[in-house]
């Protein structure tokens, strides 16, 4: 444990952004923790030991972690990606979140098997369920494996299933939530705005991104949201498709008139971002502001934007992370959205209350933005084809 405590600190001393450490006599704050590594017995200790070392930096990105943390398969409860209720019995499904088909892992297992909304489920692999904590221990294991569910129906007639409970439900939740945020944009806005959340700034991010970029950017207006944005390496990309003016139009018969750049933005534009938003999320929400491409609503975003590109392990396969890349802003902000974040131009935080009664207060405000910017600044509209010019030959005169 002293051996890889004190690696540890070696790694953080040669690799830190800047070599003066900031001014933090690195050297004096590892003698005053190395005692204390003499004394640790756990791989836990040691990674509390580390955390704390690092702590005296004062810098984002210092992380500690072990990939043996993670629970093996046959330890992660599976999921049936659904609400459910208590009911007499067994347990009701209350509700299937909206299922996102061009994402793998982002639907219920319960859809395919048909099992749907009122239906009840009595038995998992011929347990029955237990009335009061549901079937959540009778998963445990099943993550990736197909078990059978006892369902009676509505009309009460009973039947056995198979499905294949999911290891993360995480992915189906999530892109049920933004199904739900872009059906309200569009409600509120009579189908004028679109919306793009961007969860990441990473492949995944991306894809979310270009996927909807298409669909979203033929409205008037567009609210681009980053708020829980984990960070990454692809805000340059994102604002570099945001940023994009319509500077022509592509007409090809049978289809509708397209912009170019492909895709770029048709009108105003607004951005959601919140304390959740960090690293490249900072990045980015610093960015859209920056660019001057719309107002930034939401609350005072994460503050850490010293990157790191993890890779070094200690002995055991401890993963310590060093902040390597710090990022200095023009416009005044400089080094200052490291620690601190960034500031919104409108801030809305959401009460607890409001969470409670499921209000977005934030996209609220966004979408009350847009539509006075829509009347402010009419989107762009593509060409008339009625005055395209004629091909017509001109008439010649008689010959002499």
């Amino acid at each position: 444990w002293v051996q890889m405590f004190e690696e540890a600190a070696r790694l953080m001393r040669h690799h830190y952004w800047v070599e003066d450490m900031a001014g933090i006599d690195w050297d004096a704050v590892v003698a005053r923790y190395r005692p204390l590594a003499a004394r640790v017995a756990t791989r836990d200790e040691l990674h509390d030991l580390i955390w704390e070392l690092n702590g005296e930096l004062g810098t984002s990105h210092a992380y500690v972690f072990h990939d043996g943390d993670q629970p093996t398969p046959q330890q992660r409860v599976g999921h049936l990606g659904a609400d459910l209720e208590p009911a007499d019995g067994g347990w009701r499904v209350a509700a299937v979140p909206h299922a996102e088909p061009s994402v793998p892992g982002a639907r219920s297992p319960l859809e395919p098997a048909g099992v749907t909304v009122g239906d009840v489920i009595e038995s998992v692999d011929g347990r029955p369920v237990d009335p009061a904590v549901g079937p959540g221990p009778l998963l445990v294991g099943a993550a990736g494996k197909v078990v059978e569910l006892g369902i009676r129906s509505v009309d009460g007639s009973r039947r056995r299933v198979a499905v294949t409970p999911l290891a993360d439900e995480r992915p189906l939740r999530y892109h049920a939530w933004v199904a739900g945020r872009r059906a309200e944009v569009h409600a509120r806005t009579d189908g004028r705005a679109g919306y793009l959340h961007v969860p990441d700034m990473m492949s995944a991010g991306w894809a979310e991104l270009n996927r909807d970029l298409r669909t979203e950017t033929r409205r008037d207006a567009l609210l681009a949201d980053f708020r829980h944005n984990r960070g990454g390496h692809t805000s340059a990309l994102v604002l570099e498709r945001l940023a994009g003016k319509v500077t022509a139009w592509d007409n090809p018969r049978g289809f509708e008139s397209g912009t170019y750049p492909m895709d770029a933005p048709r009108g105003p534009m607004v951005a959601l971002t919140d304390q959740y938003a960090g690293s490249d999320g900072d990045i980015v929400s610093a960015g859209f502001r920056q660019r001057g491409l719309g107002p930034l609503v939401g609350t005072r975003t994460w503050g850490g934007v010293i990157g790191i590109d993890g890779r070094y392990s200690l002995a055991d396969g401890t993963v310590v992370t060093q902040p390597r890349y710090a990022f200095w802003f023009v416009g005044g902000l400089g080094w200052s959205v490291e620690n601190y974040g960034v500031d919104p131009d409108v801030e809305v935080p959401i009460a607890p209350q409001d969470w409670a009664a499921g209000r977005d207060t934030q996209l609220e405000k966004g979408v009350e933005l847009l539509l006075a910017a829509i009347e402010e600044h009419p989107p762009a509209r593509p060409p008339s084809r009625a005055d395209r010019p004629s091909r017509v030959p001109p008439v010649l005169g008689p010959r002499p």
